[in-house]
């Protein structure tokens, strides 16, 4: 049976509210945890817009890897109050996306947290004039470059779901703090103070039959 622990009820609380957002914007999703060397845990969801989600907390994870549904994980947080926490059934099957490397990342720039939130409600007007028949915008909208950085020898082009994910996650802030944009020559990732985007740069190519 998997376990979580927590040295801090705070720590279980921020995993919570990540854990909370994600489900709001999937009901049926579900959490990878990870535990890191360093006594950190990183939770990885993947949000609707085809970028992955990520938030660390302080505790430890038996194992060091499983996938659990949202719903069970944050019943598990919400009404534990115990350090020790059971996050649920494993689901390891149902995560299917591919996780980034954990080094060889460049800081290519920090962009104000404003202007981010500020092209964010932006972009959100325009989907909504340009909902498509699912009710969701067209995957061409989404795609839209809407912020361009360059540093470290790299240049990165970030996409309008990668904004999305952020306000969805609840990660965008009003105020003077920055997002960091880092990098690596297949990935590009957004820390905003709450947490992080994660997405490839690149689509990747089909296999050829």
């Amino acid at each position: 049976m998997a376990e979580l622990r927590f040295p801090d009820p705070a720590e279980r609380d921020n995993l919570g509210a990540f854990v909370a957002r994600a489900v709001r914007l999937d009901q049926q999703a579900v959490v990878r945890l990870r535990g890191r060397e360093d006594g950190l845990l990183d939770a990885w969801v993947a949000t609707p817009f085809d970028v992955l989600a990520t938030r660390s907390a302080r505790g430890t994870l038996t194992p060091s890897d499983v996938t659990v549904s949202g719903n069970e994980l944050l019943a598990g947080l919400a009404v534990v109050r115990d350090d020790r926490i059971d996050p649920g059934h494993p689901r390891d099957l149902q995560w299917r996306s591919p996780l980034p490397p954990g080094k060889h990342w460049k800081v290519v720039d920090r962009i104000p947290s404003r202007e981010v939130a500020d092209l964010a409600d932006r972009g959100l007007a325009v989907a909504r004039e340009n909902v498509g028949p699912q009710g969701t915008p067209p995957a061409s909208l989404l795609d839209q470059t809407v912020l361009t950085v360059e540093g470290e020898g790299l240049a990165v082009k970030i996409p309008l779901r990668c904004l999305f994910a952020l306000s969805g996650m609840g990660f965008l802030t009003d105020d003077d703090s920055h997002i960091r944009v880092t990098a690596t020559d297949a990935w590009m990732r957004l820390d905003a103070r709450y947490g992080a985007v994660v997405r490839r740069r690149h689509a990747l190519l089909p296999l050829l039959v």
